[in-house]
């Protein structure tokens, strides 16, 4: 028997995946750029995982600086975030990327080999944040792809803890919404809105064929001796 072939937002995430297989982050952000004029991009990212593509919606926790008077750990920490942050459903969670927010502390880590155990276990695409992460060995052998400032060493729950799940955060000056999609390779990362993101896809695999061109027309100009034209768009 053949099988049926899905359909519905299973098919839509499929064709995604395979669509972004081709792309780097620079297609994105110019495709982006075409539709939208706001900052989108985060750049001297660091990754455990070089080579691996993170790409899915996001799910987001923001981090605050920690004060158990305030803020009682039994109910404010990663495991509790994680789960409200993702969902307790196992399919929903297949896939996203879990966005977490230093709010401004880049330099402390929020997670690694033991907490981010977590990211693989429920199937996630990985991990983007802009503060830094421990255990860079263990996360290379998970499957996930992870983002981060930098690598860490020590533990930072007592400078900064999971606040909230599921709200628009800033990371590196970036605006996420749940949903919103992230991009994000060894050249940088890029957010894009859920509603435009087929149209964002497609402008990229058009902008990717575009630069295609430009390099075949220069060839040419060096094979025969003449001056190009119009390549204002070329990257």
């Amino acid at each position: 028997m053949t099988p049926t072939p899905p359909t519905g937002p299973e098919a839509a995430s499929e064709q995604r995946a395979a669509a972004v297989r081709s792309l780097r982050c620079a297609d994105l952000v110019d495709a982006l750029g075409r539709l939208h004029r706001h900052h989108a991009h985060i750049l001297d990212l660091v990754t455990p995982t070089p080579g691996r593509v993170l790409f899915g919606p996001a799910a987001t926790i923001s981090y605050f600086p920690s004060c158990s008077a305030m803020m009682d750990p039994e109910h404010y920490n990663f495991g509790a975030l994680f789960r409200q942050a993702v969902g307790p459903d196992a399919d929903a969670a297949r896939g996203k990327v879990l966005v977490l927010a230093s709010n401004g502390y880049r330099d402390a880590p929020v997670g690694g080999g033991t907490k981010l155990a977590r990211v693989a276990h429920h199937d996630l695409a990985g991990v983007l944040t802009d503060a830094r992460l421990r255990d860079f060995d263990e996360l290379r052998s998970y499957p996930f792809a992870a983002y981060c400032s930098g690598a860490a060493v020590r533990w930072g729950g007592d400078v900064i803890t999971p606040a909230l799940a599921n709200v628009p955060v800033v990371v590196a000056g970036v605006g996420v919404l749940p949903g919103q999609y992230v991009f994000a390779d060894d050249s940088g990362a890029v957010v894009i809105p859920e509603s435009d993101v087929d149209a964002v896809l497609a402008g990229a695999t058009a902008v990717r064929e575009e630069d295609a061109g430009f390099r075949a027309q220069i060839a040419e100009e060096r094979r025969t001796g003449q001056a190009g034209t119009g390549a204002r768009h070329e990257r």
